[in-house]
């Protein structure tokens, strides 16, 4: 049974509490250059890009800017490709594999010179990120993985064998892990804050709850209705990532919003938290579940995400599984009250890659795949510069693909309830019965 300590409701997110999204006052222009639709990570730097390229740029957003993934993600800073050397080159060639991972390290390095740049208070530190091993064989794969990133990239790995992992995570669960030291943690809501200041500063309009209902042409310009009005535009940048719907049907058939569950325990003893996480890393897991977790930026409480579902249920029922999973890591945390619950969407492709790309005159990036906090604003200035015609666009992201699949027919992705059920009964499964294979 969950005990909560009663500091928030349910959905609303930890991070809310240092700061909370807000809608903007901003009027909707007639036209400008470049319109941007979507206020996450993407569509700010998007536009900053834009902008500082020469663009008039208006963003418009469906809601509030801020409220969706950018502010509920688990702040976590990496730009290494989710998927192997060996799985890149089978979907895209092996020249491309190499071009994704040698772009790894030149994204995060963007990354942080983005924040200092643009001074953006955000809590960031280089903690380094552990990907723990859920089995032995998910180790083997690491072994391989390290030698491909060593090889082809300037990113840093370490392997940590087995004994090794009690100096990151006081835990018996994992087999091995392998450790990226150069990346980092960030405040999710800080971030976002700090980027839709620099866009203000730059006197970029953000149109809050102005969603974009249809879209026309009127000769060789974009013509976008919302609820406050028409905009013309020259050029536009599609950011909604997982929050894709019509009328850009053709997106939202290849990238599907997958949602993402995080629970936060309450303030936990100094000496707790030391042993817990004593080398203070972000961390992830490589079992299907794809568990990540963290000790907050205060330094007082875990924060606890993943796969509790595939689509969307009650945040008590997303709570129960999360915490059991979370009991599984540290036993010691059985009795740790949760204070908050709360939930996001990731937009996922089939590809399990973001793209970079055009159609039908928009520049878009998305199908992050659950690497946005880095990929998303990295990605984002690739498509603005793409719209303006700036040489900076280029990047191995523009060789990916955006695939259909035949289990998605519909803007919706109803096949989420019946991978739901594959994943919970026979993949977790069948991953928990190989863990206990030493």
């Amino acid at each position: 049974m969950i005990r909560w300590t009663g500091e928030a409701e349910p959905g609303r997110p930890w991070w809310w509490e240092a700061v909370a999204p807000e809608a903007t006052a901003d009027g909707l222009p007639d036209h400008c250059d470049v319109l941007v639709i979507g206020a996450g990570y993407t569509g700010l730097s998007a536009a900053i890009a834009a902008h500082d390229s020469g663009a008039k740029v208006v963003v418009v957003e469906a809601g509030v800017p801020g409220e969706g993934a950018s502010s509920r993600n688990g702040g976590m800073v990496g730009a290494h490709p989710r998927l192997s050397w060996d799985k890149m080159a089978a979907a895209f060639g092996a020249e491309v594999a190499d071009a994704l991972l040698a772009e790894a390290a030149p994204a995060l390095e963007w990354a942080r010179d983005f924040i200092a740049h643009e001074t953006i208070d955000c809590d960031f530190q280089q903690t380094g990120r552990v990907q723990l091993a859920y089995t032995a064989a998910h180790f083997e794969g690491q072994k391989r993985l390290a030698e491909k990133v060593r090889a082809k990239s300037r990113v840093k790995v370490e392997l940590l064998e087995r004994e090794a992992l009690g100096r990151e995570i006081d835990t018996g669960l994992y087999h091995g892990g392998i450790l990226f030291p150069e990346h980092g943690a960030v405040h999710p809501a800080k971030y976002h804050r700090g980027m839709l200041d620099a866009v203000r500063r730059r006197g970029v309009p953000v149109v809050s709850h102005a969603r974009v209902e249809a879209m026309e042409r009127d000769g060789t310009r974009h013509v976008a209705r919302t609820p406050k009005g028409r905009i013309r535009a020259d050029k536009v940048v599609l950011a909604t990532n997982g929050y894709t719907t019509r009328p850009f049907a053709w997106h939202a058939k290849r990238v599907f919003p997958l949602p993402s569950y995080i629970i936060a325990t309450e303030e936990l003893p100094e000496n707790l938290i030391g042993h817990l996480a004593p080398g203070r890393r972000m961390m992830v897991e490589t079992r299907a579940r794809h568990s990540y977790f963290r000790v907050s930026p205060d330094g007082k409480r875990i924060l606890f995400g993943g796969r509790a579902a595939m689509r969307d249920v009650p945040l008590h029922v997303a709570a129960a599984r999360q915490r059991q999973t979370m009991v599984e890591v540290w036993p010691e945390l059985e009795e740790a009250r949760l204070s908050h619950v709360w939930s996001g969407y990731t937009g996922f492709s089939f590809a399990q890659m973001p793209h970079v790309g055009q159609r039908d005159g928009i520049s878009f990036a998305m199908g992050f795949s659950g690497s946005g906090t880095v990929m998303a604003p990295y990605l984002g200035a690739k498509a603005g510069w793409l719209a303006v015609g700036d040489a900076r666009a280029e990047t191995a992201y523009a060789q990916t693909r955006l695939p259909r699949h035949v289990l998605h027919l519909f803007d919706r992705p109803h096949f989420l309830k019946a991978a739901d059920v594959v994943y919970r009964h026979w993949v977790d499964r069948a991953e928990a019965w190989q863990a206990r294979r030493r």
